[in-house]
C-alpha cells in the first residue's frame, strides 16, 4: 500500500471495480460528481469515498480534471441505496450510478434548478374563451386547464399535459396569457380540490386504520385486494395524511398507460404539485422533476420502474401498485427489481411502504409469512359492485370462428344488445403467429432467432417480437416459389377483422403494442372506452392492468391453452395472475353484472379448476407449498449467469470456467446448458443457474468472483451478465 490521499470513484464503465484518482487542493465531497480522464475519454464519475492509502503506485494515477459539485447531490439514504443495488445485483457500480441519475447530470450539467415560469390568464383571454372554434380542441383544453388552476398555470402543471409549446406562444402573442418567473414553494398543505373522499366500506376503513398509525416509521404492508376492491381510494386517504404532515409521496405504477389516469385522479383530489415521470419527457424535463423533488418542491411523484431513484427532501410514503407485475424487473443491463429495492429504500429512509395487488407475487406472500410485511385484505368490490360470474368453456369438438366459439359470440351479442361493452382477450399481437406455404410447408422463421416471425397484415410485414427484425412479406414461397402463403394461427389483427365482420354495426378497437405506439394513443383509447365510443375491445396483456371501465360487462379469453404449458416454474403463478386480472375487468360497476368466458381445450387443467372453483388466494398457498418442497424461489435465492456469442461453444466454455470458479462455494449449480431459446438476435446463448437456501450465502459466493470473471480469456469472447433474482428463465 502507498501512503497517498486519493478519491475512490464510480466511473461509468463495464468494469466491476472502483478507480483511484488524485486530486489537487481540497478533497472532493463524497457523493459529488467529478470529471476525470479515462483512456482517451473524459467521463463524469461519482465520488464514493476518500482514502489515505492506495494499492496503486501514485505515479500511475491520474488527477481529477474538474470538480462539478461542491457537495453530495443525493440524499444520504438514496446514495446508500444505489451502492447497495450495485453490490446486490452484481453490476458495475459506475454504470449503476449512471442508470440512476438523469442523463444531463451524467453529462456534467449543474444540479441546479432553472427559473420556474408561470402563465396567467388575462381579461382578454377570458373574453376569448367563448369565441374559440369548436374544433380547436387543444386550445379549449388549455383554457379549461387555466380556469381549473384559478387562471395561473405553472410548468409543473403543464408537464402532466400534452400541450405543444406553440399554443402557449400563440396565447402570449394574442395577449391571452402573460408569462412570468416565480418562486416555487415547498409547502404542500393539501387544499380542497375537485373530488372529495369517497365513502369507504368496512374493509377499506380497516385497511386505513391498520396502516395509519405507522405513517411516521418504516413498516411494510401488502394490500391484497380483489380487482375493483378500491385499493386506490385507500391509497388516496393515506396520501392525504402524509401530505398533511408536509411529507412527499412516491408512487410506482407498472405501465406508463396507467400513469396519466392515476395522475388525473390524484390531481382532482389534491391541490399540490404533482409530477409524472415517463419515457415521453425530454432530458431537461426529467432533470427538472428530479431537482424539484430533491428540493421538496413536488409533493407527489408518480412513475414507472426508474422513478424509484428520484430523490425526496421529506420522504413520507412509498406505494408500489400492482406489485406482482413483471415490468418492475429490468430485463437488460442493470437487472434490478424496483419493487424489491423500494422495500430497501423505505427501510433506509424509515418510511412506510405499501405494496398493492389483486394477485400478489409469491415473493410478497412469502414476506408476509416471514413477518416482513403485514397483510391487509380487501375481499369485496367497492361501491356494492358484485364479482363477475366466471365460466370455463370446453371448446373441444366445437367449431371456432377465428378462435371464437358460438357460445362466446352469442354472449357478446346479448351484452351488446344491452348497450354494454365486451372485451376479447388474446395475448398475441399481429395478424397471425406466422406465415406458412400451403404447397411445401415452409414457415417464416426469423433467421436471427429460434422462433417464427409474426405476420402483421396491416403493414404487410413479418416481425420477430424477440429481436425486432422486420421484413416485407414475400409474394412467393422462398423454397418452392408457390404464391399460396397463408397466415397460420390467431393474432389480435385477425381477431379484429373477424369481430368487425361478425358485428358490423359495432365499433371494434384493438389495443396492443402496435396500435398504441403513438404518443397519447393509450390515453385516447381509454377515454374513448369510458365515453362509450367503443363497443368491443380486443386486448393483450396491456388491458389486464388496473383499468376501470364501468360499462364493460363481458370478458372473453380466447386462447387460454397457450399459457397452461410451460417449463418455467413461475408459469402457474403468472397464468393465474393474468387470468384473474383479465377477469377483473368485467362488471366493476354496481349496476352491471359481470361475466367472464374462458375458452379452453383443457377445462380440467388443475390451474383452471383450482383458480375458478376456489380463488387466487387458495391457489397461491398451493404454489407456495410446491415451491417450498422443491426449494425454489422464494424459498431459495437464485442467480443466472448468461452468455452469448456467434457460436454456442464460446458461451459454454465461459460458463464452464464460471462453474469451476464457484468451486466449493456451497451453491447448487445447474448447467451450463443452452438457453431455452438458444438463438436470439443472431447470437447463440447459454446459461448457468445457481441457488442457495440462504440469500446471504448466495451473495457471499457471487461478490468475490464477479470481478474476477472479467479477467478470464473466455470472457473477452462473449457477452455475459449476472441476473440476481431472475424473473424469466429464457
Amino acid at each position: 500500500m502507498y501512503q497517498q490521499p486519493v478519491a475512490r470513484l464510480a466511473v461509468p464503465t463495464p468494469l466491476r471495480r472502483t478507480f483511484d484518482y488524485l486530486y489537487r487542493g481540497h478533497a472532493p465531497a463524497v457523493g459529488s460528481r467529478v470529471e476525470v480522464p479515462f483512456g482517451r475519454q473524459s467521463l463524469v464519475a461519482t465520488v464514493l469515498s476518500l482514502a489515505d492509502k492506495t494499492s496503486i503506485d501514485p505515479k500511475k494515477l491520474k488527477y481529477i480534471k474538474n470538480t462539478i459539485d461542491s457537495e453530495c447531490i443525493l440524499p444520504a439514504e438514496l446514495f446508500k441505496l444505489i451502492k447497495f443495488a450495485a453490490s446486490y445485483y452484481q453490476y458495475p457500480i459506475g454504470e449503476v450510478f449512471s442508470a440512476c441519475l438523469p442523463t444531463l447530470l451524467n453529462k456534467g450539467q449543474a444540479a441546479e434548478l432553472e427559473p420556474e415560469w408561470q402563465w396567467s390568464l388575462t381579461p382578454q383571454g377570458r373574453e376569448a374563451i367563448p369565441k374559440l372554434r369548436q374544433n380547436a380542441v387543444k386550445q379549449q383544453q388549455l383554457f379549461q386547464l387555466c380556469l381549473d388552476c384559478d387562471g395561473v398555470l405553472t410548468e409543473a402543471q403543464l408537464a402532466n399535459h400534452d400541450f405543444i409549446p406553440s399554443y402557449l406562444k400563440t396565447f402570449e402573442d394574442k395577449g391571452w396569457l402573460i408569462k412570468s418567473a416565480y418562486e416555487a414553494t415547498s409547502i404542500y398543505e393539501p387544499s380542497a380540490a375537485y373530488d372529495s373522499n369517497l365513502e369507504l366500506n368496512e374493509e377499506q376503513q380497516f385497511a386505513i386504520d391498520a396502516i395509519e398509525p405507522h405513517l411516521d416509521t418504516f413498516k411494510g404492508f401488502l394490500i391484497d385486494g380483489v380487482t375493483g376492491s378500491g385499493k386506490t381510494e385507500v391509497y388516496m386517504q393515506l396520501i392525504q395524511q402524509v401530505l398533511s404532515s408536509h411529507k412527499q409521496v412516491l408512487m410506482l405504477v407498472p405501465e406508463i398507460g396507467l400513469t396519466p389516469q392515476t395522475v388525473k385522479r390524484i390531481e382532482r383530489r389534491f391541490n399540490v404539485p404533482i409530477a409524472m415521470l415517463h419515457s415521453g419527457l425530454t432530458d431537461k424535463q426529467r432533470l427538472n422533476i428530479w431537482l424539484k423533488a430533491r428540493e421538496g418542491k413536488l409533493s407527489i411523484i408518480i412513475g414507472t420502474r426508474s422513478a424509484l431513484f428520484t430523490p425526496l427532501a421529506n420522504p413520507g410514503l412509498i406505494i408500489v401498485d400492482e406489485e406482482h407485475d413483471l415490468s418492475y424487473k429490468q430485463q437488460e443491463g442493470f437487472r434490478y427489481s424496483a419493487r424489491d429495492l423500494a422495500l430497501v429504500r423505505a427501510q433506509y429512509e424509515q418510511t412506510p411502504i405499501i405494496l398493492g395487488s389483486a394477485t400478489p407475487s409469491m415473493e410478497s406472500l412469502y414476506n408476509v409469512q416471514q413477518g416482513k410485511l403485514e397483510l391487509v385484505r380487501l375481499t369485496k368490490r367497492a361501491g356494492d359492485a358484485k364479482p363477475p360470474h366466471i365460466k370455463v368453456l370446453d371448446v373441444r369438438q366445437r367449431h371456432l370462428n377465428h378462435g371464437l366459439s358460438q357460445p362466446l359470440i352469442d354472449n357478446m351479442r346479448r351484452h351488446l344488445e344491452q348497450n354494454q361493452q365486451c372485451m376479447v382477450f388474446l395475448n398475441r399481437r399481429g395478424f397471425a403467429p406466422t406465415l406458412m406455404c400451403h404447397e411445401c410447408g415452409w414457415i417464416a422463421d426469423c433467421q436471427r432467432c429460434d422462433r417464427h416471425m409474426t405476420y402483421h397484415q396491416k403493414f404487410k410485414r413479418l416481425h420477430c417480437h424477440h429481436c425486432d427484425k422486420q421484413v416485407f412479406t414475400p409474394k412467393r414461397c422462398p423454397e418452392c416459389q408457390s404464391p399460396q402463403l397463408n397466415p397460420v394461427g390467431l393474432g389480435t389483427e385477425r381477431l379484429e377483422e373477424a369481430l368487425t365482420e361478425l358485428f358490423p354495426d359495432k365499433t371494434v378497437a384493438r389495443i396492443d403494442r402496435d396500435s398504441t405506439r403513438r404518443k397519447d394513443s393509450m390515453q385516447n383509447f381509454v377515454q374513448a372506452i369510458k365515453n362509450n365510443d367503443i363497443d368491443i375491445l380486443i386486448g393483450t396483456q396491456m388491458l389486464a392492468k388496473g383499468h376501470h371501465f364501468p360499462k364493460l360487462s363481458l370478458v372473453g379469453v380466447v386462447d387460454t391453452d397457450g399459457c397452461l404449458f410451460s417449463a418455467d416454474f413461475r408459469a402457474t403463478e403468472r397464468t393465474a395472475q393474468l387470468l384473474t386480472q383479465v377477469a377483473g375487468r368485467a362488471g366493476r360497476s354496481k349496476d352491471i353484472k359481470g361475466e367472464v368466458v374462458i375458452q379452453s381445450h383443457h377445462p380440467d387443467h388443475p390451474l383452471l379448476v383450482n383458480l375458478f372453483t376456489q380463488d387466487y388466494q387458495t391457489l397461491s398457498q398451493k404454489v407456495l407449498e410446491e415451491r417450498q418442497q422443491a426449494q425454489l424461489p422464494p424459498y431459495a435465492a437464485m442467480a443466472i449467469f448468461r452468455a452469448e456469442a456467434n457460436n454456442l461453444e464460446m458461451p459454454m466454455t465461459f460458463l464452464n470456467e464460471v462453474k469451476q470458479q464457484l468451486g466449493h462455494s456451497g451453491l447448487t449449480v445447474y448447467g451450463p446448458f443452452p438457453a431455452p431459446m438458444p438463438k436470439r438476435a443472431g447470437k447463440m446463448r447459454a446459461q448457468l443457474m445457481v441457488q442457495h437456501t440462504e440469500r446471504k450465502a448466495l451473495q457471499n459466493a457471487l461478490t468475490p468472483i464477479s470481478p474476477t470473471l472479467e479477467q478470464l480469456t473466455s470472457a473477452r469472447k462473449v457477452r455475459w451478465s449476472i441476473d440476481v433474482d431472475p424473473q424469466e428463465v429464457f
